[in-house]
């Protein structure tokens, strides 16, 4: 790809090639929408080459809450298998770079504001022209076109507005949030999968397009049949806590040790199962409980029953006992109990990677795994400007009297000795 025809060499089963290798992509924008997609990517194998404002960067270099040696714990998940060039894409000059770029280039990624990369002369338009085959992504708050498509949007507005944040929490409390940024990596996901849909198209088609991915959409595409309970049946959901209604027993259990473990015996089957788990097998024929309607009508006093039950063992004890008995359970897991467990540990859920000055980390493993051929880690987030030569010199063929004008005007970072 990047290239003039569509086919690409196979790969054969034990490579090191990821899915996607072959594929460059430019990431322009910031935080976390536009870069988290462009995470995706590289996770299988795509060359992200990550635009960053000179000197400054992208603010997720400073995110997160704890930070070591001054660097954040945030940028090197999010950032990871990425390059990472300066240029100001603000100013004709750099422009001219993002646009040679584009020419050599399957996909372009961006969430800045719509109309942004209009204004600095980077619209779909001109950069086709370039480029026909270009894909280009835009994650933003409402989209590229209608009445709040200008409006700045965050992840937590789209989450709002596409439904999840009502139906989050407590009821007795105002809508809650999760504790992740959500609308975020849904727009993202959802871009990363209209990109690879118009991909498919460029190989039929020789023609890209735009990928217009808005959080608050992403977020409405998995509000299940919310809308349509609402249309047919009057039905409007409610915060509803750790359950749902009438669905029963399904809900989170305390254990003697402090824990909760979440048990999901709903179906009649599985209920009887619970029932003689707890050693009150009388309780899957009780009218009370015997058919799904009877619990869910029952819900409360069910949970009770149940909770009463798990508190008098410690959550170990307890899952032993689940499992056994051929429950659904599952264990409400912490960073720590997700570093000891064997599961995760055999499907390498969780790698150690080693950062050039923070040492060895832990982070979440690329998912989904792919048997022939699976995307993988190859280095963490970058250093601001760690490839201006690479790209500048290497990709584009600058001369260096050219890099030094544009270093000294601040069109782009420095090229020669350390990176900035």
């Amino acid at each position: 790809m990047h290239t003039s025809s569509v086919d690409v060499a196979p790969v054969v089963e034990g490579s090191e090639n990821g899915p996607l290798t072959g594929l460059r992509v430019i990431e322009m924008g910031q935080l976390l929408a536009g870069p988290f997609c462009g995470q995706l990517m590289a996770d299988f194998g795509a060359e992200v080459i990550k635009i960053e404002q000179p000197g400054l960067g992208d603010p997720m270099r400073q995110w997160g809450r704890e930070k070591a040696h001054g660097k954040s714990l945030w940028w090197p998940v999010v950032a990871r298998n990425k390059k990472s060039i300066e240029v100001n894409a603000r100013v004709q000059e750099g422009g001219d770079i993002i646009r040679a770029l584009v020419a050599q280039s399957d996909i372009l990624v961006e969430n800045f504001r719509p109309g942004t990369m209009e204004r600095w002369g980077l619209s779909y338009e001109e950069l086709s022209r370039i480029n026909p085959r270009l894909i280009m992504v835009r994650v933003s708050g409402y989209g590229q076109t209608g009445p709040y498509s200008k409006r700045a949007g965050y992840g937590a507005i789209g989450e709002a507005m596409g439904g999840l944040r009502f139906v989050v929490g407590d009821p007795s409390m105002p809508p809650s949030r999760m504790g992740i940024s959500i609308g975020d990596t849904l727009a993202a996901t959802f871009a990363c999968l209209g990109a690879m849909m118009a991909l498919h198209v460029v190989n039929r088609t020789g023609r890209g397009q735009v990928v217009d991915s808005a959080i608050y959409e992403a977020v409405l595409n998995v509000m299940e049949s919310l809308i349509t309970e609402y249309d047919h049946a009057g039905y409007i959901r409610e915060r509803t806590g750790a359950i749902l209604p009438n669905v029963a027993p399904s809900n989170v259990y305390p254990t003697s040790d402090e824990r909760f473990v979440l048990i999901a015996a709903n179906q009649d089957t599985v209920f009887t199962r619970l029932a003689a788990c707890m050693k009150r097998p009388e309780l899957a024929t009780d009218v009370r409980y015997a058919t799904h309607s009877a619990r869910g009508a029952h819900q409360q006093e069910l949970d009770d029953l149940i909770a009463a039950w798990t508190r008098t063992m410690d959550s170990e004890t307890l899952c032993t006992a689940l499992e056994d008995s051929g429950v659904p359970f599952g264990d409400i897991y912490r960073a720590p109990e997700m570093l000891k467990d064997a599961h995760f540990k055999a499907r390498e859920a969780i790698v150690k990677i080693m950062h050039p000055t923070l040492g060895a980390m832990h982070m979440q493993n690329v998912a989904p795994k792919l048997s022939a051929t699976p995307g993988r880690i190859i280095h963490l987030g970058p250093e601001l400007g760690e490839h201006n030569r690479e790209i500048f010199s290497g990709l584009l063929g600058l001369p260096a009297s050219k890099l030094i004008a544009l270093e000294g005007a601040g069109v782009i970072g420095k090229t020669a000795g350390e990176t900035a």
